[in-house]
């Protein structure tokens, strides 16, 4: 009997391919939950029981916590990395890491396949395909939701009538939890015009009162809390835990899929926006103007290329290691403040802060230069143009 590793999450589609795969192709499905910080204990184990009760033949949960945060999410937070101005690519980064600790898996047990619940209209079957096909070439690669083009009533009915229940109200959205932010996708998501409804979203809103907190940077890297050193994680899980409950970060992103169509998912990513948001403007304090302006052309690109599954380029490697050495001053202390669905920043404190008085108030007096110098640069500087204009005045 063939061996096949199944990408696991334990919602519908999984749930159906493991039936699917065992009693209609008649595999032996060992299934595979990749944790990438979205999980509790508890929640893992009810996977795990979740998976069993549907009859595979083995369950693993691989923690990639840690090596999904230093392989990915780090570039992220350096790139201030949100994909149409809007979107942390909580789900797109995550595939990449679960797609490739997945291949890795199926190479260590001899997997003759691997399968995943894609669908045919997204992102994640091409991302999870482009990667089993780097990694593991020899592999088959079977998507049972893509190519029996399934309607979530149609895998429903179906693992009814294997005896095992589901419910449509259970299955009316589509949740998604990591380490950089949840991704919220139902019936709501599919239309141009409507938002999703308050119950949808994860996390209920029940902190009002404004709430100050400090985020410390070192080389660009989150590793402490209100003062507390915790580790970069630590960090993201924590302020998380702090922000969400405010509403913040609730959002719909509308982007271009891999395959040319679009799409709207929601998400909730409290701790990923405050991150890019205090972690730029401690940036503006202490890069240099051209050092930011390449970071943002390149961090662009980097974003967009992840998003599209194509962390195995070694460009990837390239632009990281640019991203990496411009984070060499981004040191100091970031203060926030939370409200009911916003957060404002409120300043900075850096001992690498280019806003120093030592050379001068902005707008007020300067210690570098005098006026004199000021006019002869200012002449100097807009020569070209001053040229062109007598060169093509007419008259």
């Amino acid at each position: 009997m063939k061996k096949v590793v199944l990408a696991f999450s334990g919602g519908l589609d999984t749930s159906f391919c493991c039936i699917y795969l065992s009693r209609d192709l008649g595999l032996e499905v060992h299934s595979v939950i990749v944790n990438t910080g979205g999980f509790s204990d508890e929640e893992l184990k009810t996977i795990e029981n979740r998976a069993y009760e549907l009859g595979v033949k083995s369950h693993t949960t691989i923690d990639e916590t840690e090596d999904y945060y230093r392989g990915t999410i780090k570039y992220l937070i350096f790139g201030n990395v949100l994909k149409n101005a809007t979107y942390p690519l909580s789900v797109s980064a995550e595939r990449v890491s679960q797609a490739t600790a997945i291949a890795n898996y199926a190479k260590k047990i001899g997997a003759e396949c691997v399968a995943h619940g894609s669908t045919g209209a997204g992102n994640d079957q091409v991302r999870f395909d482009m990667i089993f096909q780097t990694l593991i070439p020899g592999v088959e690669i079977i998507t049972p939701i893509r190519d029996l083009q399934l309607s979530r009533e149609d895998e429903i009915e179906y693992l009814n009538k294997h005896g095992v229940e589901y419910s449509a109200e259970k299955a009316k959205y589509s949740i998604n939890k990591g380490l950089w932010g949840t991704s919220v996708g139902g019936a709501e998501t599919l239309t141009s015009n409507q938002y999703l409804p308050d119950a949808a979203w994860p996390t209920p809103v029940t902190s009002t009162e404004p709430m100050q907190v400090s985020i410390d940077f070192e080389k660009g890297e989150p590793v402490g809390l209100n003062g507390n050193k915790i580790g970069a994680v630590k960090v993201i899980q924590e302020l998380q835990a702090l922000a969400q409950p405010y509403g913040i970060g609730r959002d719909i992103h509308v982007g271009d899929t891999i395959i040319g169509i679009k799409g709207r998912v929601g998400f909730e990513a409290a701790g990923p926006l405050i991150l890019i948001k205090a972690h730029h403007t401690l940036e503006k304090h202490t890069l240099t103007k051209w050092q930011l302006s390449w970071k943002d052309q390149l961090a662009g690109f980097y974003g967009n290329y992840m998003h599209e599954g194509q962390m195995h380029d070694p460009v990837m490697r390239d632009m990281e290691a640019f991203l990496q050495s411009s984070q060499e001053t981004v040191t100091g202390r970031v203060f926030v403040e939370l409200h009911p669905y916003r957060f404002v920043i409120l300043g900075i404190e850096s001992e690498h802060d280019l806003m120093s008085n030592k050379f001068g108030s902005y707008g007020e007096m300067n210690k570098g230069y005098t006026g004199d110098d000021v006019k002869g640069f200012s002449k100097i500087f807009g020569n070209q143009t001053i040229i062109w204009h007598k060169v093509n005045s007419k008259g």
